[in-house]
């Protein structure tokens, strides 16, 4: 087996690709689960004095990305990634390893629904994390067909009341007072709100549009732990000019590690 083996998984079923304007380079399965911009988007509300305040939890991590780009634009920070799929655990391990990360950033391989022993075993506290970041899978596996990949399958697919386990063990990594981040589907609003319910306050919903005048096609829902303020509806982002390029100061979150807008993340 050569280094970019995997137990089930070839050299030529991943790829190496650059994020952050190649301050990043992330191997992937080339035909499963492969992360883009909305990984990045969420990993682009942390900035640099956010990330200071203490460590970041990835939930459902795949291969690495929201907490790597954490890491990469934060010299502070320090990760941790949860992820349950073995294949996705070892590459986010190479991953870390490959970009220099290793002294801020590890990875605990269990389901989240079940992770209290291993937990436990690499020393990872509950109510531990300053921020909790999730990019959950988008699909009702009961409404949407099996993907061909199993890779693919089990990062895309979760039963719908899954988001409330999500909900559920972000909290439970949450120190009080600290800020949990969730990207989801636009229509998956509702289910989220809903999930947040009782666990989180100064809940803040920022739509995510492709184009100026067009529906959201993304959400990024985030709340504190134990506070009891309002839901709040931020200003939308809009991604793309009318000539489908980015606009300039998306252009520098996706280039050059910039955080998102100011009025994007008060």
């Amino acid at each position: 087996m050569n280094a970019f083996e995997l137990p089930g998984l070839t050299a030529d079923e991943t790829t190496d690709d650059l994020f952050l304007g190649g301050a990043l380079t992330i191997r992937q399965p080339r035909n499963g689960y492969r992360a883009g911009t909305d990984a990045v988007l969420l990993a682009s509300l942390i900035t640099p004095e956010t990330a200071g305040f203490g460590p970041v939890l990835d939930v459902g991590a795949g291969v690495g990305v929201v907490g790597l780009c954490v890491a990469a634009r934060c010299p502070a920070a320090k990760v941790v990634l949860i992820e349950r799929d073995p294949n996705l655990s070892e590459l986010a391990r190479g991953n870390i390893e490959r970009n220099g990360l290793s002294d801020r950033a590890s990875v605990v391989e269990t389901d989240l629904t079940r992770a209290t022993a291993a937990l436990d075993e690499a020393n990872v506290a509950s109510e531990s994390f300053a921020v909790v970041l999730a990019n959950p899978p988008y699909h009702d596996d009961r409404r949407s067909t099996a993907a061909e990949s199993r890779l693919k399958a089990v990062s895309h697919q979760m039963p719908e009341e899954g988001l409330e386990a999500w909900a559920r063990f972000m909290c439970r990594m949450a120190a009080s007072g600290g800020r949990v981040a969730m990207i989801h589907k636009a229509e998956a609003l509702s289910r989220i709100l809903s999930a947040f319910e009782g666990r989180f306050g100064s809940v803040g919903v920022l739509p995510i549009y492709a184009r100026a005048g067009e529906p959201a096609i993304r959400v990024i829902v985030e709340g504190i732990k134990g506070s009891r303020a309002p839901v709040r509806v931020k200003p939308g982002l809009v991604l793309h000019r009318p000539d489908n390029n980015f606009l300039s100061e998306i252009e520098a979150v996706f280039r050059h590690g910039a955080a998102l807008p100011i009025q994007c993340r008060d």
